[in-house]
């Protein structure tokens, strides 16, 4: 049986750096993670630290148009995705999936999802207060999703 499956979507924010932390604590505990990041992401950091400790494939906005078992990436990522995990949340892309914008893939894969999705904002605590930035999160927690 496969273990659980854990997409863990990372944007482009310092706060990057403690998401490699987290993969590798939920590979340790058994848990199959897919790290997808943001083109802002990897510039904090790189893919190849996910693969490192996760053991498995880490997925930017280059491979947006690969194909994975025969289906698009974002729609094959999202379906068999048993929980998604955006840590770090920035406010650009609670803004992008509020708004149901998908410029990249992990925003892409999040419109495609029937799975839970948490979120974990990341931000200057001006940014989190803002107006437009509060509004987006009671879109998203209207919708269900775990803040």
């Amino acid at each position: 049986m496969d273990s659980f499956s854990i997409v863990l979507g990372v944007s482009g924010s310092i706060a990057a750096f403690r998401a490699v932390e987290l993969a590798s604590i939920l590979s340790k505990e058994g848990y199959t993670v897919d790290a997808v990041l943001t083109p802002a992401a990897t510039q904090f950091i790189k893919p190849l630290s996910f693969e490192c400790l996760t053991h498995r494939k880490a997925y930017t906005d280059e491979m947006q148009e690969n194909l994975l078992n025969g289906r698009p990436l974002h729609i094959e990522l999202a379906q068999k995705a048993g929980l998604i995990l955006l840590a770090p949340a920035t406010a650009n892309i609670i803004a992008e999936y509020a708004l149901g914008l998908a410029p990249n893939l992990l925003t892409s894969l999040l419109l495609a999802t029937v799975a839970p999705v948490w979120i974990a904002p990341a931000m200057n605590v001006h940014m989190w207060q803002h107006p437009a930035v509060q509004q987006n999160v009671q879109t998203l927690k209207q919708r269900g999703l775990n803040l």
